[in-house]
């Protein structure tokens, strides 16, 4: 298998466990621990690391490494209002009736709400028929993604807000839509301080109603198949 192929499968592997909370906030990378894991030689995982960079979800700190990002409160706020921003953005688009609509009863049960938010939120931006303001959304989904998961013992109700959004864009009531979609990210960005804790480590208060479901992280046996495939 060429470099580039190597290097393709192992960014794939390092997103899916960056996005399940593998990596503390800011703790180091090592591309020489990640080669030996997979078997192959460090210069595909630097390739990977690299486009990882490119993509604002691993920091490179130069003679200290790649690092996890650490998220901030004042970020997280920022990447909040972000995807706000993009989502009303793509409910002003002109929409079409005949816009293929997937449903939520398409996902399957496993599907935790990180999957679940960021296949709603997608839902939204291709309903706007731009490219790059899709791709906006999916590259915010990748970096919320790990916060989602740390937050879901803060917010119960989170699969509740998803279907709340996902029923009136299916019935294009889009006052209602862009309503919904800022009590959701003002909702959050009021809770920044205590999620940020909880991407820490920290206690995390506890809340009422059922728990939603953790993040689904790949077991051993997938990444011994991701050892076979690259090598």
């Amino acid at each position: 298998m060429g470099r580039h192929s190597k290097s393709s499968l192992l960014y794939q592997q390092i997103k899916l466990d960056l996005q399940a909370g593998h990596y503390p906030p800011g703790g180091r990378i090592d591309p020489g621990a990640l080669a030996k894991a997979f078997d192959t030689s460090p210069t595909p995982v630097r390739l990977a690391l690299c486009r990882l960079v490119g993509e604002g979800l691993v920091a490179d700190h130069g003679r200290e490494g790649f690092h996890a990002l650490r998220v901030t409160e004042h970020s997280l706020r920022d990447l909040y209002d972000w995807m706000e921003r993009l989502l009303l953005l793509a409910c002003s688009a002109p929409q079409s009736t005949s816009t293929s609509v997937h449903t939520l009863a398409s996902l399957p049960a496993t599907h935790d709400i990180a999957t679940l938010t960021s296949h709603v939120f997608e839902v939204i931006a291709r309903g706007s028929h731009n490219t790059h303001l899709l791709q906006a959304v999916q590259r915010a989904n990748d970096e919320l993604n790990p916060v989602r998961r740390a937050k879901s013992k803060l917010l119960a109700d989170g699969a509740e807000e998803l279907h709340g959004l996902h029923t009136h864009w299916c019935r294009r009531e889009l006052a209602a839509l862009r309503a919904a979609i800022r009590r959701y990210h003002r909702r959050r960005r009021r809770l920044a301080s205590e999620i940020v804790a909880a991407l820490e480590g920290a206690p995390l208060p506890a809340v009422s109603g059922p728990a939603e479901r953790e993040f689904e992280t790949p077991d051993t046996a997938a990444q011994q198949h991701m050892k076979l495939i690259i090598t």
